[in-house]
């Protein structure tokens, strides 16, 4: 029997290097009904990146363009070149029942749970998990271990990623990624038992009569 239910929203967040992407991707290998955002970015695509799959890249003009209009639930500025998630890759999905993830950081995070933190709609649909690192040392040690960014890169990175760690407990969930096969298993875990929130379903997931 499926029963007709409002999709989630499920904001995940992490520091570079703390497995996030990797996490997300073997979930969305193991769930159905899962869909990720597409966030848009004006910083340029890396490696075998595509536009419109990992990311939309837009100009600075195109993405200022956005934000005048209203079209972003959230947007930020981070390492110097903006981010931000389209009102359109969220809520149409959501009524249809969709599970939506939005992995975005934790500036981010934030001003969605400010900007709509008391409205109720959000409060049934949103959802948040902090991907966090064993610790800050093992987080430089595989930023370093990439091989791919230059050492300006790096310790910009590692200087935001100390700033995004001190704000794990404002997320409703937190897995820290010593082992992957751990945190893999616990992040199966929550979504499982999300789906099974009563306040998302249109109707009783049982026979009444």
């Amino acid at each position: 029997m499926t029963t007709p239910r409002y999709g989630m929203i499920l904001i995940i967040s992490g520091p570079s290097g703390s497995g996030k992407s990797t996490l997300c991707s073997r979930m969305f290998e193991e769930f159905s009904g899962l869909e990720f955002s597409v966030s848009c970015t004006t910083r340029a695509p890396r490696g075998e990146e595509k536009d419109g799959i990992d990311y939309h890249f837009l100009s600075r003009e195109e993405f200022e363009k956005h934000i005048r209009n209203n079209d972003f639930i959230e947007y930020a500025e981070v390492h110097g070149n903006y981010y931000g998630t389209l009102k359109s890759e969220v809520f149409d999905r959501v009524e249809k029942g969709i599970d939506v993830v939005l992995d975005i950081d934790v500036q981010g995070a934030l001003q969605i749970k400010k900007k709509f933190g008391s409205d109720p709609e959000w409060l049934r649909s949103l959802e948040s998990i902090f991907i966090a690192p064993p610790s800050y040392t093992e987080l430089e040690k595989r930023l370093r271990g990439r091989g791919t960014d230059a050492e300006a890169s790096i310790l910009k990175r590692l200087a935001n990623s100390k700033q995004e760690m001190t704000c794990w407990n404002e997320y409703k969930y937190i897995i820290v990624n010593d082992d992957l096969a751990t945190a893999q298993k616990a992040l199966s875990g929550i979504i499982s038992t999300l789906r099974l929130r009563s306040a998302r379903f249109k109707e009783a997931p049982f026979h009444e009569k």
